[in-house]
């Protein structure tokens, strides 16, 4: 294999601030931000917007939004009749 052809891939944090939640694996990902973990080491921290436990789908707090009736619209001119 070719050195110093892949990137490095050591343990980052992933951070979600709107849940309060984050966890620490291994990535590729790099960061200039750095948090101390649980465990007392700093990591390099990557901010992300959803996680498992902001999602929908993982949550079960899925919500439906039609604001334009673009639900109804659909209805009329496909709905059964």
């Amino acid at each position: 294999m070719k050195k110093n052809l892949h990137p490095e891939y050591r343990p980052v944090v992933f951070r979600d601030p709107s849940a309060d939640f984050a966890f620490l694996t291994r990535s590729t990902r790099t960061s200039d931000k750095t948090i101390v973990w649980t465990d007392g080491r700093t990591y390099p921290v990557v901010d992300v917007d959803v996680s498992s436990e902001s999602h929908p789908f993982y949550t079960g707090r899925g919500r439906v939004l039609d604001t334009e009736g673009r639900v109804e619209r659909f209805n009329q001119r496909y709905g059964r009749k």
